[in-house]
């Protein structure tokens, strides 16, 4: 987002536009036939940190996060295929998008001592990945992702995904920006910048960044209890504490079932998306919990 693109940019603070305007290389590498796109920082000090998104979302989303901690970590964040501008698949499963994040993770050049932080979807995403390549990375941050309780009812909401739409022109298209599940945000900056980089051309007008086919074609994707009492790296929690998808049982459940004592975070007044409603508060917290994850 340009200084100048909007008249309303000194409402904007200082750190964000510091950190979305740090350069980042983009990359990719090929993974089941199919290109995996990712965006790595400068700074080749400390351990690896690999950003992932949730679902129709991709790693624009941490630009105001990310850079934030390319000073002490190698960092990057990746698009997930059927997201952002990584390849669409005929069909996704979580054996195919673990194996996409082990290969980020190879090609960037991280260690095993590297540390995935991990929105949502592409939290339980992490989780299979590290189940099937457990020596691949140390320490998984899952950000408000966990396993709902068998005896916890679902919140009566409107189903996530959907098929994407098409719009005429792309300020049309930057009006309609939506967050899943919906919730509201007081940082309008945050998700002006996310939607700008939501889109792209189709068909002669624009749609959003995600494979309309991908809810359809993916399988496998239920939370599986046996994958959390897998886990060997180390765990820590960050949540939003009034989000409606991640709960005190869900956390609850969730230590029941991790087999080792981990850290949680709740982040005051966040919801579901913890990082656009809270952004300072959420690097905080990051901090806190990389420095108990490593000093463990």
């Amino acid at each position: 987002m340009s200084r100048w693109e909007r008249p309303s940019s000194n409402t904007i603070p200082d750190w964000f536009f510091k950190a979305v305007e740090t350069e980042s290389q983009e990359k990719r590498v090929e993974v089941e036939e199919c290109d995996v796109a990712y965006r790595r920082w400068a700074g080749d000090n400390g351990p690896g940190l690999l950003f992932i998104h949730g679902m129709n979302a991709h790693s624009r989303w941490w630009d105001f996060i990310a850079p934030q901690f390319a000073g002490e970590y190698r960092v990057a964040a990746m698009d997930l295929t059927g997201m952002g501008d990584s390849d669409f698949r005929y069909e996704y499963d979580p054996a195919i998008y673990a194996a996409e994040i082990s290969s980020v993770l190879d090609d960037a050049g991280f260690g095993a001592d590297s540390i995935v932080v991990a929105h949502s979807f592409g939290g339980y995403m992490s989780v299979k990945a590290a189940n099937l390549f457990p020596d691949r990375f140390a320490a998984l941050v899952l950000v408000d992702s966990g396993i709902r309780h068998p005896d916890e009812p679902v919140p009566d909401r409107p189903p996530m995904g959907g098929r994407a739409k098409r719009y005429p022109d792309r300020e049309t298209a930057l009006t309609r920006f939506r967050l899943q599940p919906p919730q509201p945000c007081e940082n309008q900056y945050i998700l002006d910048y996310i939607a700008r980089h939501s889109l792209m051309p189709a068909d002669g007008g624009w749609t959003w960044k995600f494979d309309d086919d991908l809810l359809d074609t993916l399988k496998g994707a239920e939370r599986f209890a046996d994958d959390y009492k897998g886990l060997r790296c180390k765990v820590g929690v960050i949540y939003g504490e009034n989000s409606e998808l991640f709960s005190k049982r869900t956390l609850e459940y969730m230590r029941e079932l991790i087999p080792q004592d981990f850290p949680a975070i709740g982040v005051k007044d966040a919801q579901h998306h913890v990082f656009l409603d809270q952004p300072e508060r959420f690097v905080e917290a990051l901090r806190q919990m990389f420095a108990t994850l490593r000093g463990g």
